[in-house]
């Protein structure tokens, strides 16, 4: 709980700075305050407490991913201070922005009631509106946010009335009292109904088919960064959330219930990497990358209590990643009105060791061995074959497989083609280098001893 403090403080602090103009210090104070709640967050780390009423609960698994969620805000907000170079007048407002959207992933994971839960669902929700449609100069900027707030707004009364219905039949929105009513007492027919509304809502959320249509879109009329925050941050807060709910409920489904789940996630792998496959848009490719790698995160929730430790090292190993290869994105993109792949023709002969960082970042993805993305997927199908779903790890490593060529499309273009332009030079940036260095050392680490993460639970 007193992560949960310190980040709105933090938060409101962000804000008085701007009212005392001290806009250069936003960003460091920022990412002293992050380290802050990162090690009272570690603290906790042997704890199993409640607040409010069980509004708020902490025990090992929500620290963990809570901590996830405090480093790729870290990485984050640092890539800030160079992206919004030109428009550092606002750089308290995207920053707190940042922070209020971490506040709302730490309460979509740290639930104790379905309010909390819809709570944190909205704040994370409203803050990435505002962030997608943050360039006001930009047509496709607007029509991103426009697009996101129409379309999330829907998913989220889905699972408003989807809430609605399961407090109709078990009279509680506490999650301890629905395990309890769920398994001793016979469910009436909307209990199922609404957690299938949930379902609808929380598919789209995490872009996993068939409400995946909008990601292309919004990520690529998004500013870059925020694509970033999307394609990591909010896309695993939101699995997480996802894996939370479906541990209680998914025994009260029906039968025939895993049968549905199977065959999105067969569904959504096969539509995020034959879609990947025709993108010349670097933001769209990774759209479609997040779309199936949404798919393999739904293996582990199909899978159920025994996948925790394995969902937790997938979503590390792919949001590190992504951080990685997006910071070299950032870099190559930084000055382009258009984000597309022939932007990195030849950029290995100009900055080979980002070239090398990009590869690795999306080699990790593709699930190349002794890469982090590797294990993940390792881990994930060895416990679905243990559990009997044959056809669907068939169909995941098949589709894997595809998703290589779409990889190695961009890492060929880096290393085999020259640049049109022999002149071309890459403004130096220090803070995107830095940044994705970092986070594909990181990777490096838990790909070459995966037990670090696996033996936290």
């Amino acid at each position: 709980m007193s992560t949960l403090i310190a980040l709105a403080s933090l938060a409101v602090l962000i804000l008085v700075l701007e009212i005392f103009n001290l806009r250069k210090t936003i960003v460091p104070l920022t990412l002293v305050g992050l380290l802050v709640a990162l090690g009272l967050n570690i603290c906790d780390f042997n704890s199993v407490d409640s607040f409010y009423n069980n509004m708020i609960v902490v025990n090992k698994s929500t620290v963990l991913f809570n901590s996830l969620f405090i480093v790729l805000t870290f990485f984050i907000v640092a890539l800030g201070q160079s992206f919004y170079k030109e428009h550092y007048d606002k750089i308290s407002d995207y920053t707190s922005l940042k922070i209020f959207l971490l506040i709302g992933a730490y309460c979509m994971v740290s639930f104790g009631n379905l309010v909390m839960f819809f709570l944190g669902l909205e704040i994370l929700s409203i803050t990435l509106y505002i962030l997608a449609g943050s360039d006001r100069t930009n047509i496709k900027s607007n029509e991103a946010g426009m697009k996101y707030f129409l379309m999330g707004s829907f998913a989220s009364g889905f699972i408003l009335f989807g809430i609605a219905l399961i407090y109709g039949a078990t009279a509680s929105f506490d999650m301890d009292q629905i395990v309890l009513a769920s398994t001793q007492l016979a469910m009436p027919k909307w209990f199922t109904v609404g957690f299938t509304l949930m379902l609808v809502g929380l598919l789209f959320k995490i872009a996993a088919f068939p409400f995946h249509f909008w990601a292309p879109d919004v990520y690529q009329g998004s500013p870059l960064l925020t694509t970033t925050t999307m394609s990591t941050l909010a896309k695993v807060a939101a699995v997480a959330a996802f894996y939370k709910l479906s541990v209680v409920f998914f025994p009260a489904m029906p039968t025939n219930f895993v049968n549905l789940i199977a065959f999105l996630i067969v569904a959504t792998l096969i539509t995020g990497n034959v879609m990947a496959l025709k993108q010349n848009n670097i933001k769209r490719l990774m759209a479609y990358s997040g779309i199936s790698h949404a798919g393999f995160m739904l293996l582990a929730i199909l899978l159920g209590k025994t996948a925790e430790p394995y969902l937790f090292y997938y979503m590390a190993a792919y949001a590190i990643a992504g951080i990685a290869a997006f910071s070299v994105i950032l870099y190559v993109c930084q000055d382009k009105k258009e984000e597309l792949v022939i932007h990195f023709r030849g950029f290995a002969k100009h900055k080979p060791v980002l070239a090398v960082t990009l590869s690795l970042a999306l080699l990790s993805m593709a699930g190349i061995p002794i890469l982090a993305g590797f294990f993940g997927k390792l881990f994930l199908f060895t416990e679905a074959l243990k559990q009997g779903f044959y056809i669907t790890v068939v169909i995941a490593v098949i589709t894997s497989i595809i998703s290589i060529y779409y990889y190695l499309k961009v890492i060929i273009v880096m290393f085999t083609y020259k640049n049109a332009d022999a002149s071309a030079v890459y403004p130096k940036n220090v803070v995107y280098s830095a940044v994705a260095v970092a986070a594909i050392i990181i990777n490096l680490i838990i790909g070459f001893c995966p037990s670090i993460i696996i033996d936290l639970f």
